[in-house]
């Protein structure tokens, strides 16, 4: 069910561990006329994340031959590895007159916003101090501690870019923060937000 407005890019980025891939989940199980754009990356898969559900998982080469192509409407390469968005899979979505919802970094998220202008928004969601996305970075047990100290190095100088984005949300309690992300949402995709 496509909404009445024309579709619309709402990208949300966020660092790791700020909660962004729940906010999004919300998002999508709420809001009918988004669909999601799942990214194609050179990591490895993590827990149970599955190839094709939570991201299109490719070798480098792979991935260097797309980026040729021309395959990508974005791509960069973040924590060591190459991520992207695929411009087809954004196309068909809007020929069909959904609206797409991305989960990507603060470089894909300025791509995309060249790319598209107005016809793109871009959230933040900040944890509330470094010291509280460290701790949900420990809990959840996924990362080494190198790759927990890359995480909130990169998570410094994506916060230090938060003030590129259209709008910014700490999420600083989960039930608050998706009330008003989903507002947020809601007035972007009937054209009463940037």
């Amino acid at each position: 069910m496509a909404s009445h407005s024309s579709p619309r890019l709402i990208v949300l980025s966020a660092p790791s561990g700020a909660g962004k891939t729940t906010l999004c989940q919300r998002l999508l199980a709420d809001i009918q006329s988004i669909r999601l754009s799942i990214s194609t990356t050179t990591r490895a898969p993590r827990g149970q994340e599955k190839n094709g559900v939570h991201y299109h998982f490719v070798d480098s080469a792979v991935f260097e031959r797309e980026i040729q192509d021309g395959y990508f409407a974005e791509w960069a390469k973040v924590h060591g590895n190459y991520y992207g968005t695929s411009r087809r899979t954004l196309e068909e979505f809007f020929r069909n007159g959904f609206s797409v919802l991305l989960d990507i970094d603060v470089q894909g998220a300025a791509s995309l916003k060249r790319a598209y202008g107005p016809r793109c928004s871009t959230i933040f969601i900040a944890p509330p101090s470094m010291e509280v996305l460290e701790s949900r970075l420990r809990s959840r047990g996924t990362d080494l501690e190198d790759s927990i100290r890359r995480r909130l190095k990169n998570a410094a100088e994506e916060m230090a870019r938060a003030s590129e984005f259209d709008h910014r949300l700490v999420n600083d309690d989960l039930e608050g923060t998706y009330s008003r992300l989903s507002s947020l949402v809601t007035s972007i995709l009937s054209g009463g937000g940037a």
